[in-house]
């Protein structure tokens, strides 16, 4: 489904992503771990077109990504969730879920009104809170509604940045709960995530960033038994 080769991405001259090369096949969870700066958000805005690429290859779905504008890989079928949620607070949760499906909005085979039933199925508590303003709601609730807006566009690999920031515990465990449904429906997700060892728990597989580099990858359950793995991201230390 995404397949990076040699991905090099940063800011003016400042190159953030060394030689990157990965990939996510259809149906899998691939999250992508590493301490802060690291270069994880990096990653997932220059797949999503936010970054030009300086050198490498994005391939999404037998298409190159080369100079795609954003909106171009929405409608491919790429979709982000932001960190920090970035939900438009000044209007409702029902507008919130229809502009993520502006791309789809007018295409044969498109019903509004069936996809926000799927998403109201999957977060019930959007439908109860769908005429209040989005800046009304607690984080966890704009933590799904950032989640639904990018599932109304359909993707076919969507991509979540730290989805659990700022969250209370158990919120934290419906989130995770929710992601594996998403992929249980047939959805391909790219977990960026601080919560490593909640992360590695529902994923296939893995890879460690260190400073724009991936230095570890494999399955998830290899990398939680990893030593260096835990002592730099897990909290434990084994002799």
């Amino acid at each position: 489904m995404l397949k990076i080769k040699n991905l090099e991405a940063g800011y003016g001259k400042l190159r953030v992503l060394k030689r990157i090369s990965m990939h996510v096949d259809p149906g899998e969870i691939v999250t992508i771990i590493g301490a802060n700066g690291a270069g994880k958000t990096t990653l997932l805005y220059t797949i999503a077109g936010i970054i030009k690429t300086m050198a490498g290859e994005i391939n999404l779905l037998g298409q190159t990504l080369k100079k795609t504008k954003a909106e171009k890989i929405v409608d491919l079928g790429c979709s982000l969730v932001p960190e920090g949620r970035q939900v438009f607070s000044t209007i409702s949760v029902l507008e919130n879920l229809l502009l993520g499906a502006y791309v789809q909005s007018g295409k044969n085979g498109y019903d509004r009104k069936q996809e926000l039933e799927k998403i109201y199925n999957i977060f019930p508590v959007l439908k109860d809170r769908r005429r209040q303003l989005a800046g009304t709601l607690s984080g966890g609730e704009q933590q799904m509604l950032a989640m639904g807006r990018a599932l109304m566009a359909r993707p076919k690999l969507i991509m979540m940045d730290e989805p659990s920031t700022g969250l209370a515990p158990l919120i934290v465990k419906d989130i995770f709960q929710i992601i594996l449904r998403l992929r249980e429906a047939g959805n391909t997700v790219m977990l960026v995530e601080q919560n490593a060892r909640a992360a590695l728990g529902i994923a296939d597989r893995g890879y460690v960033l260190e400073t724009g580099k991936i230095i570890i990858q494999g399955p998830a359950t290899d990398l939680l038994d990893n030593h260096d793995v835990q002592r730099a991201y897990l909290g434990r230390d084994i002799e």
